[in-house]
């Protein structure tokens, strides 16, 4: 009996102890948790804004020096749908105008509403562009301006919440509106370009919780973002043109992002290529110049992340109608 009580006692011993390393454990998960919690709110304050692969075709988004440019009235659509298949992933929808001005063209205006739906949030911003050229020898160099108007809402409801009482998540975001001031530098002929830009200068701040006791998650916010943009156009043949191009972009508190793309154009009629999104995705591309007023592109994105287990990649799609198609364009635009 003795022995029997003895291991009865141990048994016990052993359970309680057990009980208590699985409180310790949970509470240890908690803290890393919590901390991890902390951190990811801190990241808050560096945004990245939307991607789009097709970038040389709707520079204006993020250039307003691009306005007006290629010499003729145009108007743009992309759409864009990343990461397929995923419940809430990223849709970005762009419609974007601009033209030349001026007796001389020397200056562009555009207009541009860009959308963007990520999960519970969805940001609209509307902006006016504003170009001037300053031609030399066989160049031009533009400086542009951005201004505008940036709107998002945030709908709670989209959201599986674990704890309907926490006061963050009952914060409304409701046509929540913040300015917009951007400028741009764009240098070009007709077969190279470089730009730079900074689309927005002011800081957009989304909400801030002022009566908050905490610190850590009274304010969300988005930093200055800032794109390098640059392409050639070879002659390999006389009906088929080569172009390279490139687009950096950088914000503070993110991985810088790169994206490089070789295109072809056959015949001034067939675009087609590749392209690479440094550590992100390889993508395809291709176009065609359906008439002189309408072409039409689209590129999809092959995932090379360890999210491509869920998602069957991303897609894209670009429309250009130009207006004004009847004058003489000796040398058709490869940018």
């Amino acid at each position: 009996l003795s022995l029997k009580k003895i291991i009865l006692e141990k048994q016990n011993m052993l359970v309680i102890y057990s009980y208590t390393m699985i409180k310790i454990n949970l509470n240890i998960s908690q803290i890393i948790s919590s901390i991890l919690l902390v951190l990811i709110s801190f990241s808050n304050y560096a945004q990245q804004e939307a991607q789009f692969t097709q970038y040389m075709y709707a520079t204006q988004i993020f250039n307003p020096a691009y306005s007006g440019n290629r010499g003729i009235m145009s108007l743009k659509f992309l759409g864009r749908s990343q990461w397929l298949d995923i419940e809430g992933s990223p849709k970005t929808s762009i419609l974007a105008f601009d033209t030349p001005i001026g007796r001389t063209e020397n200056m562009g205006l555009g207009l541009s509403v860009f959308n963007d739906q990520i999960g519970p949030v969805d940001e609209t911003n509307f902006s006016i562009d504003y170009a001037y050229s300053i031609r030399f020898m066989f160049s031009k160099l533009t400086f542009g301006l951005k201004a505008g108007l940036n709107s998002m809402d945030i709908n709670f409801s989209k959201l599986n919440i674990y704890d309907n009482t926490d006061p963050y998540i009952n914060y409304v975001i409701d046509n929540k509106f913040q300015p917009q001031v951007g400028v741009g530098i764009f240098f070009n002929s007709e077969n190279y370009y470089l730009g730079l830009s900074a689309p927005n200068l002011l800081e957009k701040r989304f909400f801030e919780l002022a009566e908050s006791s905490s610190s850590f998650f009274s304010r969300v916010s988005d930093n200055i973002h800032f794109y390098l943009i640059g392409g050639y156009v070879f002659d390999l043949l006389p009906s088929l043109k080569f172009k390279p191009a490139t687009l950096l972009k950088a914000v503070r508190g993110t991985p810088l992002q790169w994206d490089l793309s070789l295109n072809f154009l056959l015949n001034n009629n067939f675009t087609f290529g590749i392209a690479n999104r440094l550590d992100s995705a390889i993508t395809g591309l291709a176009g065609i110049q359906v008439s002189d007023a309408l072409m039409i592109g689209l590129s999809y994105d092959f995932t090379t992340t360890e999210i491509e287990d869920y998602s069957s990649g991303s897609f894209e799609v670009f429309i250009r109608i130009d207006f004004g198609t009847n004058r003489k364009i000796l040398t058709p635009r490869f940018f």
